[in-house]
């Protein structure tokens, strides 16, 4: 039967005659009309489509537009956090192999020379206590300073010492603020942070290509213009920072890309005085502050170690980039070691390794032998960092984070310029090499302070 015959039967029917139901009861749609035919008039009705269809078709269409969005922004906030992160590796890594002919050309001791980690420290100080008190006034990009560019201008004309000296106390301001901002941004993230940190100072990997430059010019008349280098590379990452960033707050920029503002504490008190008062805080600041000084020492002092009590030529310098070199390779490769032994265990075998291996470069009169267990060392110490930034998150307060990491990691960056110089402090008097037995000690004191730190996250207050 087909559909036309139905409507001409029904279209003849007198009026008031009875519908055609069978049993008194309407038929389904189905019964009377062929199948083919209703799945035409479904395909007509979804075709012409009703509006509240189409609307919510363009809603997921522009949900999926602005996520995709969202995410491409999320990956250059990221690279560019991370390039912050390379120029403070490519301004830890230009020391070491510099610093055998600054006391050359400017004709100084261990003591005098050691003049630099001095200036350097007082300006990482001064950065960390001013981030506490800009980030809560002025927010993240506006503290984002030009000191590198300053203080790299200053360090390129290679002045009278003690302004040379000065150009790295400045660079020591801009480091604290770069250092507290951009460790504090990725521990803020929702996705992936703890790959993420891990990736992020691994990517300070400008530590593994500063030597390999600066241990040429370390042999060339004009040295100094080493610096014009570090000038370009800060320019760059300065003009980023504002491109991306511009100038927002860290919840704006964290709102560009889809996240929440994090959860806000109750206390009435100042957040400064709130981070001043936890004391897994500072645990985990000295914590920083040691590694970070073990790291720059090695990085630093030991070029002038192999020189002067193994010997080794002015090519030795490139044994600063193995070592940084192993510390990138180790902040990546070993991320599923930490996690499948746990990062706070395993960060007490790390320590453990690296004591072993400071025996053999101390012990063992080998040149090769020695450069392949610094490079080794690196590879242990690497993950370090991050793992300590990733248990600050889990055991302080949310609203707490950003600013505790920020005055963590700009206090451990003293450490840079503190143990250094206490090392030229004591290679005056008995030495460069009283250093094996300095890291040692430090590695140690390394762990004795890890264990101290809380296990569990802090109770909310």
């Amino acid at each position: 039967m087909s559909c036309s015959f139905i409507c001409s039967v029904l279209a003849n029917l007198p009026d008031g005659s009875p519908p055609l139901y069978t049993n008194g009861k309407k038929p389904e749609l189905s019964a009377v009309l062929p199948q083919q035919s209703i799945k035409h008039n479904e395909r007509i009705e979804m075709r012409v489509g009703s509006p509240e269809s189409v609307s919510k078709a363009l809603s997921v269409s522009d949900l999926k537009a602005q996520t995709k969005r969202r995410r491409l922004r999320a990956r250059v906030q990221f690279a560019t956090v991370c390039g912050s992160m390379y120029l403070a590796g490519w301004n830890d890594g230009t020391t070491g192999p510099l610093l055998p002919r600054i006391q050359k050309v400017y004709g100084l001791n261990f003591v005098v020379v050691s003049l630099i980690f001095v200036f350097a420290c007082v300006g990482f100080l001064s950065g960390t206590f001013a981030n506490l008190y800009l980030n809560s006034r002025f927010g993240f990009g506006k503290v984002r300073l030009v000191c590198q560019v300053m203080a790299y201008a200053i360090e390129a004309g290679a002045l009278p010492f003690p302004v040379f000296v000065l150009g790295y106390a400045i660079n020591g301001f801009g480091l604290a603020l770069q250092d507290a901002q951009s460790n504090g941004f990725v521990a803020g993230l929702k996705d992936n942070p703890e790959v993420k940190m891990g990736i992020l100072h691994a990517v300070s990997a400008g530590a593994l290509s500063s030597p390999l430059v600066a241990t040429q010019f370390a042999q060339l008349p004009h040295w100094s213009f080493h610096y014009l280098c570090s000038l370009g590379v800060a320019f760059i990452n300065t003009v980023t920072l504002i491109a991306v960033f511009g100038l927002k707050t860290q919840d704006e920029c964290l709102a560009q890309i889809g996240q929440q503002a994090g959860e806000k504490g109750t206390s009435e008190k100042s957040q400064f005085s709130q981070i001043l008062r936890l004391r897994e805080v500072h645990l985990l600041a000295f914590f920083i502050l040691i590694y970070v000084g073990v790291e720059v020492t090695v990085g630093g002092w030991m070029v002038t170690y192999i020189i002067d009590v193994r010997g080794g030529g002015p090519s030795s310098g490139y044994i600063s980039s193995g070592f940084f070199g192993g510390l990138m390779i180790g902040r990546v490769a070993l991320l599923w070691v930490n996690k499948k032994v746990g990062e706070r265990r395993v960060l007490f075998i790390y320590s453990i390794l690296a004591i072993g291996l400071e025996l053999v470069v101390w012990l063992v009169p080998s040149l090769i032998g020695e450069g392949v267990a610094i490079s080794i060392i690196g590879v242990v110490l690497g993950p370090m960092y991050p793992i300590a930034m990733n248990h600050t998150v889990r055991i302080l307060p949310e609203w707490l984070v950003t600013g505790s990491i920020g005055w963590i990691a700009g206090f451990g960056q003293a450490g840079s310029a503190l143990l250094p110089f206490l090392t030229g402090i004591i290679a005056s008097k008995t030495g460069i090499k009283s250093l094996q037995p300095l890291l040692i000690s430090m590695m140690a004191f390394m762990i004795i302070l890890w264990a101290l730190v809380p296990r569990t996250a802090r109770r909310a207050e």
